[in-house]
């Protein structure tokens, strides 16, 4: 399956996006020329590597019958120094709160996304060191 995305230049630092229909800006903070006026493309990376094992998990603890659970993802990622600037380690945060959740079926579909199905972690991983931390209720399995 082919995707398309076509970035339009606006201004300053400022570029429309339209992916598949869905339109949105891209932009660079003020100390570059840019004016916040959405997203960078790295951090994008980092929401695109937060959604796709997101929903992969999701997918899969659904497979697991595992429900009444709540996610958050913290997705961060360290830059190197130097140009050009990329990611040298992105840490993934999975944490999940819930009553009696299985810790062993969350685990196994965290490693699943991350080993088997999430192609963005795997681009990734290609260029970067990738630190998963999996949470329950507060507490690191």
């Amino acid at each position: 399956m082919k995707q398309k995305s076509i970035v339009t230049f606006l201004d300053k630092m400022a570029f429309d996006v339209e992916l598949n229909g869905h339109h949105f800006t891209i932009d660079a903070g003020a100390k570059v020329g840019g004016e916040d006026r959405g997203p960078s493309p790295k951090g994008l990376m980092l929401s695109a590597l937060g959604g796709c094992t997101g929903m992969d998990v999701v997918s899969i603890l659904r497979k697991m019958k595992v429900t009444g659970y709540q996610l958050n993802i913290d997705v961060s990622g360290e830059l190197t120094d130097e140009h050009p600037k990329i990611y040298h380690t992105i840490t993934i945060e999975f944490k999940f709160a819930g009553n009696d959740l299985p810790e062993s079926k969350i685990k196994k579909a965290v490693e699943l996304s991350e080993t088997q199905y999430c192609g963005v972690s795997e681009m990734l991983r290609k260029a970067s060191k990738m630190k998963i931390i999996i949470y329950v209720n507060g507490e690191e399995i």
